[in-house]
């Protein structure tokens, strides 16, 4: 498999960080996007950023922005299906995407979508961690998308379909397993005191 395009999903209303955009909070001197930029861009062959209202504001990282066309703030599904219509301009097969309040996500990522989807007709494979508690947790923000499926996605979405898993299941998705934590992977800032455990994983990984 060639190597995707990336999607960054930032079209969140970030509601329990009181609004604005999660991607932009201070995070080792420079933006959480930064370094989701970082860690994503190496692993693809070209980003977007999924992100809804003034594209300026994300200006300094010079990606293409593409917003949601599903109205109503769909979810991420509807940050999906936008990636993949801008992924399917570029004639690309597929893309994998990342949250943007997500900064400490594998630098392996796309690798190990990719290989969970060996055999796949269709490659369609979500991010997933081992919980003592919870079992398996999936990470709907992190996956690896076909773009041949983008019409099947915006009916769902047209139709009330919000819930990720249910989609994907609907086709064949499969489970990419990351037993990297502690900490976890995939820890994402929703909350002020998030923000603050992020800023001492930092501090303490430099």
């Amino acid at each position: 498999m060639n190597a995707p395009l990336g999607v960054i999903l930032a079209g969140g209303l970030s509601r329990r960080m009181g609004g604005g955009d999660k991607g932009l909070l201070e995070l080792g001197g420079r933006p959480i996007l930064g370094h989701v930029i970082d860690r994503l861009g190496p692993q693809t062959a070209g980003l977007a950023l999924n992100a809804n209202g003034d594209a300026g504001r994300f200006g300094e990282w010079g990606l293409p922005v593409v917003a949601d066309t599903i109205e109503g703030f769909a979810g991420p599904l509807a940050g999906v299906l936008a990636g993949l219509d801008w992924a399917a301009g570029q004639g690309a097969d597929c893309i994998v995407t990342a949250a943007a309040d997500t900064p400490f996500f594998p630098r392996d990522l796309v690798a190990r979508l990719c290989a969970a989807a060996s055999e796949q007709t269709v490659p369609l494979v979500l991010a997933a961690t081992p919980d003592p508690e919870r079992g398996t947790i999936r990470h709907p923000t992190f996956g690896l998308w076909p773009v041949a499926l983008r019409d099947d996605l915006r009916a769902a979405l047209q139709g009330g379909l919000r819930k990720v898993v249910l989609w994907t299941d609907a086709h064949g998705g499969r489970l990419a397993r990351f037993d990297d934590g502690p900490p976890d992977p995939f820890f994402n800032v929703n909350t002020p005191e998030d923000l603050a455990m992020a800023r001492a994983l930092m501090e303490s990984a430099t």
